[in-house]
């Protein structure tokens, strides 16, 4: 399996590294570079690309601005020589972060994530709609079989998810997005930029604070009109 990937960065050094760390990589294939993301668009339209590499300090639309106004389903890492971005870039759903001068080793650590993450979205075998009550999902370098029943609520961290069931917790290196794109909606539902919650397992809501377990989880403002929507349509008994 090879995975596609462009190079979005205006320093031409910058590029020559990256590209010499991706002709290392024999799962990697580059497909295109740009110096910034309106010079990218082209690639982007004319190419199925898994991976971008994005610099975040750049002339015209920095790369946390195109995220923000562009839909992308590329895996996003972030290459850059500013640390204070990376609270703001985990938000935005970016796979991983890597800080100027990146170390090889540590290029490779990222991009055997996105291969994990592709792999999970390719396979059959972990596909939702092709199964009942469960899914599979990589943990600790195995596959495990989790139930829908069993999960309470998905968490996002910085560059990963921790999976809470009824009797235990999982640390998987997944997006939030990619998750919630795997599990049904009928059962499923995104309160948070970071949190996906069981529907049927929420014990109660009071203003916009949700309850699920042993945990307190905040809905989102934006997001509250459609959640208590969803949570409640023909289950509510009607005085």
């Amino acid at each position: 399996m090879k995975l596609k990937c462009i190079i979005i960065d205006d320093e031409p050094v910058a590029r020559k590294i990256l590209q010499e760390f991706i002709e290392e990589i024999d799962y990697l294939e580059l497909t295109g570079q740009a110096e910034n993301p309106l010079k990218a668009m082209s690639l982007l339209n004319s190419n199925d690309i898994d991976i971008i590499f994005l610099d975040i300090n750049m002339p015209k639309i920095n790369g946390v601005d195109f995220l923000k106004n562009s839909k992308i389903n590329a895996n996003i890492i972030m290459t850059t020589a500013y640390a204070e971005y990376a609270v703001e870039a985990y938000g935005l759903d970016v796979l991983d972060y890597l800080v100027k001068p990146i170390a090889f080793n540590r290029f490779l650590k990222a991009c055997n994530k996105a291969k994990e993450v592709a792999e999970l979205k390719r396979s059959p075998s972990i596909h939702p709609q092709k199964v009942n009550d469960h899914f599979f999902i990589k943990c600790d370098n195995q596959i495990e079989k989790v139930f829908y029943q069993d999960l309470l609520y998905a968490e996002a961290m910085l560059n990963y998810v921790m999976l809470y069931t009824s009797s235990r917790k999982m640390m998987v290196y997944i997006t939030i997005k990619s998750l919630e794109e795997q599990l049904p909606a009928a059962i499923f539902i995104k309160v948070h930029k970071s949190f996906i919650v069981n529907i049927d397992k929420i014990k109660s809501i009071e203003g916009n604070i949700l309850d699920i377990g042993n945990k307190k989880i905040t809905i989102s403002q934006n997001l509250k009109e459609k959640v208590i929507s969803e949570i409640v349509k023909d289950k509510m008994i009607k005085r």
